[in-house]
C-alpha cells in the first residue's frame, strides 16, 4: 500500500515568497501545472463525467442561467475571497495555475480523440488522477501560492491541523453532492476521481518527500 504524507514536504526549488519566481523554481511549476491540465483533459476526452468542481460549475450555470465557462469563473472568484479568513494569500503561481492548466487542458482536449474502448477510458481515468496527483504535489511545493481550490485546501489543513488527504476529500466530495443535485453531470469517472484525488496528492507528497530526502544525503 502507497504511503500518504499528510503535510505539505519542504522542498529545495521552494520559493523564498509566493512572488519569488526563480528559474529553478519556474520548472517543477510549470512542469506541475501542464500535468495538471494534461489530467484534467483526459477525464475530459473520457466521457465519463467531469471533475467534481466542473459539476459544481455545471450546477451553478443551470440555475444562475449563465455559461460553464462564467459559472467556473465565479466560482473561483468566490473561492479565493474564501481564503481571507483563512490568511491564505495568492502568488504567481495562483495566476499561472489560471493560465497554464486551462491552456493545456484545451490542447489535450482537442488533440486526443476520445476512445472507443472500454479499457482505455479507465486508462485515460486513472491517468488522470496519477498525473492530477504528481502535478499537484510539483506544484504546491514551490510555495508560490497554491490554485483557488489547492489554497482552500492547504489553507484548511494548516488551520485545522487536518491531513491535507481528508480536507481534499472532503472539499470534493461535497461539490460533488451540491452540483449533482443541482443537475451537473456525474458520471463513475467523477466518483471516481473524488474517492482518490486526495490519495494521489498525498502519496505523490510522500513520494517527493523521499525523493528530497534521497537527493540530501
Amino acid at each position: 500500500m502507497a504511503k500518504l504524507s499528510h503535510k505539505i514536504p519542504v522542498t529545495p526549488w521552494r520559493a523564498s515568497s509566493t512572488w519569488g519566481l526563480r528559474a529553478p523554481i519556474a520548472l517543477p511549476l510549470v512542469l506541475g501545472l501542464t500535468l495538471f491540465g494534461i489530467g484534467e483533459g483526459l477525464l475530459v476526452v473520457a466521457k465519463w463525467g467531469a471533475t467534481p468542481w466542473t459539476v459544481f460549475a455545471q450546477g451553478v450555470s443551470l440555475h444562475a442561467h449563465i455559461s460553464l465557462g462564467w459559472s467556473t469563473a465565479a466560482i473561483s472568484c468566490v473561492v479565493l475571497l474564501a481564503w481571507w479568513p483563512l490568511r491564505e494569500r495568492p502568488g504567481i503561481g495562483t495566476l499561472a495555475n489560471l493560465a497554464i492548466i486551462a491552456l493545456v487542458l484545451n490542447v489535450t482536449a482537442d488533440l486526443v480523440p476520445t476512445p472507443r474502448d472500454a479499457l482505455v477510458k479507465v486508462v485515460f481515468v486513472l491517468a488522470a488522477v496519477v498525473v492530477i496527483g504528481i502535478g499537484s504535489a510539483l506544484y504546491l511545493t514551490t510555495g508560490l501560492g497554491p490554485g483557488p481550490r489547492d489554497g482552500l485546501m492547504t489553507s484548511l489543513h494548516r488551520r485545522l491541523g487536518v491531513s491535507v488527504v481528508y480536507v481534499r476529500l472532503t472539499l470534493e466530495v461535497l461539490v460533488l453532492v451540491v452540483g449533482w443535485f443541482m443537475g451537473g453531470t456525474v458520471g463513475v469517472g467523477t466518483a471516481f476521481f473524488a474517492a482518490t484525488i486526495g490519495f494521489s496528492i498525498g502519496a505523490s507528497l510522500h513520494a517527493t518527500d523521499r525523493l528530497v530526502h534521497w537527493y540530501q544525503r
